[in-house]
């Protein structure tokens, strides 16, 4: 069957076997075409106090506990007031072994 006999033919007059190609075919498209453009990783970011609350499932005064342990710090980016959480960073740091502390 042609693609674009099928496309120009009206639906009322298509069998069902010439319905189902034309469908499949669509579809097939649609999905090449919707993993070509999609992004290969994005980013997950928290805003503030209350993002790194989000993150950790945790209250206000243990996220800024855990903000001010310096655990997550590479994840954090603050300029003045405002606060900019890479949430998948600040899991990833927030499972590694602790440091041991200096005496």
């Amino acid at each position: 069957m042609k693609l674009q006999t099928l496309l120009s033919k009206p639906v009322w007059q298509m069998t069902g076997e010439e319905l189902l190609f034309l469908s499949r075919q669509t579809a097939d498209t649609n999905t090449n075409q919707s993993l070509a453009n999609e992004p290969t990783a994005t980013k997950h970011y928290v805003y503030g106090i209350a993002g790194i609350c989000e993150i950790f499932s945790c209250s206000k005064p243990t996220a800024i506990r855990i903000k001010k342990s310096g655990r997550i710090d590479k994840a954090i980016t603050q300029v003045g007031r405002k606060i900019i959480i890479d949430a998948d960073l600040a899991l990833q740091l927030a499972s590694q072994k602790p440091m041991p502390r200096k005496r």
